[in-house]
């Protein structure tokens, strides 16, 4: 057996002295001076960033949200009952990120991506960073494939694109998440991921949602992200941004998503709470000076790629609840500013029986036009006018006793037109249906009918069209083009069907 002698020893203490590497190691460990309302102030994390995850001794995790001189303020995501005035704090350099994956779809989440259906956990593909710069001018391209709704009145109207904004405002029970579990069902097929965020809604509405999208197959391609009346301020703060996390994983992957946003006012009021919790100024209607950001922020991630990164697009129907009809209170004016149009749906309409109840008068889209398919364009050219025009005359009728006979087939006509945008809920429209009715209604094939009788008869002709003329519905489908020859031959199709009074109902 060798021995080793004390030369060799101090030999190799000397190299392996003179080798060392002093690898220095810090941590910022801060400590919590006031915890209270989902808020926690902490001194000694000098280097935090704003919007970085901080971990509390017992587990519970933070984000950073105000940066003052000598102190920070976190927002709490998990019960701050296990916190106290003490508590350590370490940073973990990290920004807050969502999981993402396909495997998200037809699940229930909440807004750190955790399930909440019970069926069990999610494999997630990667993590996405909850605030991301929006996409740049160079990275985008122009809205030009359209986003159908199915419902008549806005893809004729008011169409929306892939990668559009397209705000939806109304008073509270107007019909304003109706249009959007529409919008979600008529995807079906179409190769569109749909995120709905569910801001400070009842647990029973969102089953109630969860429920009526597994009825018509819709769950299968959506993913439904909850923030609860319950929860605190900070959860429903995050969830949006956390929605758009997830959508943008799609975007990026070359896919086409559709993300709601129900209610963003909620979401202002959840923030107003976390910033005056915060001690920051409060300003107009006691929110934050930077509320405007806030949106602005959040909406501008929604985007239509370029081709060079894959052509996915992200489209935003953002939802705002006004009071009394009021559309220049703050929330709703600067969520208007960002958006590239609105969607109006006025109280007086809904309660008179016109569902949707959208105001043609204050609705526009104005990206919407360039997306719109060659048929839907010209079968809807003069659907607008007309509508403009019977709402400008009934106002002036209807105090006259005698009017001449242009008058009242104008005035018939436009009720017509009007009963014919009434569609019953979760009842999407196809192209091809809508484009033949369009086609019908400004050839003035429904006038000679009874108001109550209009209705049923344009479902009737649907049917007809679909038994003794499908290759006209097949040609707009695959060609979406609204040529003279087929023009022709639904007018000739539709007059035959009117011809024969057993058919019309």
């Amino acid at each position: 057996m060798n021995k080793i002698s004390s030369e060799q020893i101090v030999a190799l203490l000397r190299s392996e002295i003179a080798n060392y590497e002093i690898e220095k190691r810090t941590h910022d460990i801060g400590s919590v001076t006031y915890v209270g309302d989902g808020i926690a102030t902490i001194k000694g994390l000098d280097h935090a960033m704003y919007g970085e995850i901080v971990v509390f001794e017992n587990g519970v995790k933070g984000m950073v949200q105000d940066v003052r001189k000598n102190e920070i303020g976190c927002i709490l995501f998990d019960l701050e009952g296990l916190i106290k005035e003490g508590t350590k704090v370490t940073r973990t350099e990290k920004m807050a990120s969502v999981p993402v994956g396909d495997a998200f779809m037809g699940r229930v989440i909440n807004a750190l991506g955790d399930p909440i259906d019970g069926l069990g956990g999610i494999k997630a593909d990667d993590y996405y960073p909850v605030e991301r710069p929006a996409p740049g001018i160079v990275e985008r391209q122009s809205v030009c494939q359209p986003l159908e709704t199915g419902i008549l009145s806005i893809d004729s109207m008011f169409p929306i694109g892939r990668g559009q904004r397209e705000l939806i405002i109304g008073d509270r029970q107007t019909g304003k998440t109706s249009i959007a579990t529409d919008t979600i069902i008529n995807q079906k097929g179409k190769d569109v991921v749909c995120i709905y965020v569910a801001i400070g809604q009842k647990t029973s509405t969102v089953a109630k949602l969860v429920n009526t999208l597994k009825t018509h197959g819709a769950m299968d391609y959506t993913i439904v992200v909850s923030a609860g009346a319950s929860d605190p301020a900070p959860v429903q703060y995050i969830a949006p941004y956390a929605g758009a996390a997830i959508a943008e994983y799609f975007m990026y992957s070359g896919r086409d998503a559709l993300i709601i946003y129900d209610d963003l006012s909620k979401h202002a009021v959840a923030y107003r709470e976390i910033s005056l919790l915060l001690e920051r100024s409060p300003g107009r209607e006691a929110y934050p000076g930077d509320v405007f950001y806030l949106h602005s922020r959040l909406l501008e991630r929604s985007a239509k790629l370029s081709d060079d990164l894959g052509g996915g697009s992200i489209t935003a129907l953002p939802i705002i609840e006004t009071q009394s009809g009021d559309v220049s209170a703050y929330i709703p004016t600067n969520v208007i500013s960002i958006t590239d149009g609105q969607i109006y749906l006025e109280s007086g309409l809904f309660f008179s029986g016109m569902r949707p109840a959208v105001n043609v008068g204050l609705s526009v889209s104005r990206v919407g036009g360039a997306a719109q398919t060659k048929a839907m364009k010209k079968a809807s050219g003069s659907i607008r006018i007309d509508l403009a025009q019977y709402r400008e005359m009934e106002v002036f009728t209807q105090f006259a006793s005698d009017l001449d006979e242009s008058t009242r087939h104008q005035l018939k006509y436009g009720k017509g037109l009007m009963e014919l945008l009434k569609q019953p809920l979760s009842r999407p429209m196809s192209m091809p249906d809508q484009v033949i009715t369009l086609v019908a209604a400004t050839e003035k094939l429904f006038v000679h009918l009874p108001i109550n009788k209009v209705k049923s008869a344009q479902t009737a002709m649907l049917e007809y069209f679909s038994t003794h003329s499908p290759e006209i519905k097949r040609e707009l489908s695959d060609t979406k083009e609204l040529t003279k020859e087929l023009t022709d031959k639904i007018i000739k199709t539709a007059k035959s069907f009117f011809a024969n009074p057993s058919l019309v109902k």
